[in-house]
C-alpha cells in the first residue's frame, strides 16, 4: 500500500480584518465559553470554531475590524484568558502585521474541521469559508495530480 501523501508546506488563511483567534491547549467547552464572551463584549456578529487537533481551536468572527481593532480585541481575549499559547500566537500575528490560521495538514494533524457555529455569518466568516474551500480544493487537486503523475500508464 502506498504512503499517504503529505505536503511539505502548510497553507492558512491570512487577513487583516477579520478577528480570529488560535485556542491552543483549550478544550472546546473552554473554547466556546470565550468565543461567546468576545463576541458579545465586542460586537462580533456571529462565529465559527474549527478544531485543529485534540483541545486546539480555531475562532473566527464575522464583523469586520479594523488592524489596529483586531489586535486590540485579541490581546484582550489573550490577557483575559491567561492563554500563553494565545499570546504566543498574538505576538507573532503583531511581528507579521497580518493573522492567519491554518487550513492545511500539519503533519500528521488533519486541516481544521469545523465543529460549531453561531450567528451572524455573511461576512467575514462567508469570505473565510470560501478562500478555505478554494484552498482545500486547490491542495485536493495538486494531490491528485502528484498521485496521477505516479501511477504508471
Amino acid at each position: 500500500m502506498k504512503e499517504q501523501l503529505n505536503p511539505k508546506f502548510i497553507v492558512g488563511f491570512t487577513d487583516t480584518e477579520t478577528v480570529m483567534l488560535d485556542f491552543d491547549g483549550m478544550p472546546f467547552r473552554s473554547a466556546k465559553y470565550w468565543a461567546e464572551r468576545i463576541r458579545r463584549r465586542f460586537r462580533l456578529g456571529g462565529f465559527l470554531i474549527m478544531k485543529s487537533s485534540e483541545n486546539n481551536y480555531h475562532v473566527v468572527f464575522d464583523r469586520p475590524v479594523s488592524w489596529a481593532e483586531n489586535m486590540s480585541i485579541v490581546a484582550w481575549a489573550a490577557l483575559t484568558t491567561h492563554s500563553r499559547p494565545l499570546e504566543r500566537w498574538l505576538v507573532m500575528q503583531c511581528i507579521k502585521k497580518s493573522s492567519t490560521l491554518r487550513v492545511s495538514k500539519k503533519g500528521k494533524k488533519p486541516s481544521p474541521r469545523i465543529v460549531f457555529s453561531y450567528g451572524t455569518r455573511d461576512r467575514q466568516v462567508f469570505s473565510f469559508q470560501k478562500h478555505r474551500r478554494l484552498i482545500k480544493n486547490i491542495i485536493k487537486r495538486s494531490e491528485l495530480n502528484q498521485i496521477s503523475e505516479e501511477i504508471p500508464i
